[in-house]
Parts: structure tokens; C-alpha cells; sequence
């Protein structure tokens, strides 16, 4: 028989949170107020269990420790994950520079995986940096580390900058 293991989680009203951001000021502003716990992080990163631990203007910093419900078949962390935490540092480092109520969406995201994940690789730490910022397309890259230093896998991503809204 199999043994069974289960993870329960709890998130915020994503609405709430958006709402929140928007009246935060700008990009940094609200990502920084996400670190202070001033706004909620999104129900992913509840989720997967990654959190948002640094951002100045460019560059934004994703933590997470992989764990068993990671996993994929093969015994190894699955590479969503390392593409979540990747998505997530380049999209934030291009959003830490946009002026208040402006927001991105990816255009783009190349993920490469260089080493296998697994729980004994520890924290991984994902970083993303603006390579070119833009008015209407930024491009960003980074990289996945693990504990001892070494990168577990590499991000480039295109940014499409959206106007104000509502």
C-alpha cells in the first residue's frame, strides 16, 4: 500500500491583494510592501511554497525550498518548479521599474536546465535582472542557484509593458 501524504495551504483573496498593490504606489513600492507583509503574496507561491525575498529597481529575488510534493515521477523536483521561480524573479525585476497602476505580461520565457533538482539540493534562490529595460517591451534574464552556489538552471524572458489601468 502506498503511504499517503498530504499538504494543506491557505492563501488571501487575490483580488484584495491586486487592489492593494495598485494603491502601494509603484512596481517597487508594492513589491517591497509584498516582503514587509503589507500585501499578501499570490495564492502560487502559497502554493508551491516560494516567496519573494529582495527587489530594488531591476532585479527581484525568489526563494524556495524544494520538498517532496515537488517531485515528479522520475524522483527528481519537477522543472516547473524552477520555471515558476524563474517567471517570477524576471517578471518582478521588470515590474520593480514600472510607474504605479502599469503592469507587464510575459511575451516570452526560455528556460534552461543545466542539474537536476532535488530536496537535498536546499534552498534554491532564483534572481532575475533587467538586461534591457523599454517603454513597451523589457528584456530580462537570470539564474536558479542552489544551496552550494551552483546554477541549477538559467531564464531570458521579454516583457510586454501594459498602460495604466481601469
Amino acid at each position: 500500500m502506498t503511504d499517503i501524504r498530504s499538504r494543506t495551504f491557505d492563501w488571501s483573496d487575490p483580488a484584495e491583494a491586486l487592489t492593494q498593490a495598485r494603491s502601494a504606489g509603484t512596481g517597487l513600492e508594492a513589491l517591497q510592501a509584498m516582503i514587509d507583509g503589507a500585501i499578501p503574496p499570490p495564492p502560487i507561491a502559497s502554493l508551491m511554497g516560494f516567496a519573494l525575498v529582495e527587489v530594488r529597481e531591476g532585479v527581484a529575488v525568489f526563494e524556495c525550498e524544494p520538498a517532496e510534493f515537488h517531485y515528479n515521477p522520475i524522483g527528481a523536483v519537477h522543472g516547473g518548479l524552477a520555471c515558476t521561480l524563474l517567471d517570477s524573479a524576471l517578471g518582478c525585476a521588470g515590474h520593480s521599474t514600472l510607474p504605479a497602476d502599469v503592469g507587464y505580461t510575459s511575451i516570452d520565457l526560455n528556460v534552461r536546465y543545466l542539474r537536476p533538482i532535488t530536496h537535498a539540493s536546499g534552498l534554491l534562490r532564483a534572481t532575475g535582472r533587467i538586461v534591457k529595460p523599454g517603454r513597451r517591451v523589457i528584456f530580462t534574464e537570470g539564474e536558479l542557484v542552489d544551496a552550494a552556489g551552483r546554477v541549477v538552471a538559467t531564464a531570458t524572458s521579454s516583457l510586454l509593458v501594459l498602460g495604466p489601468t481601469g
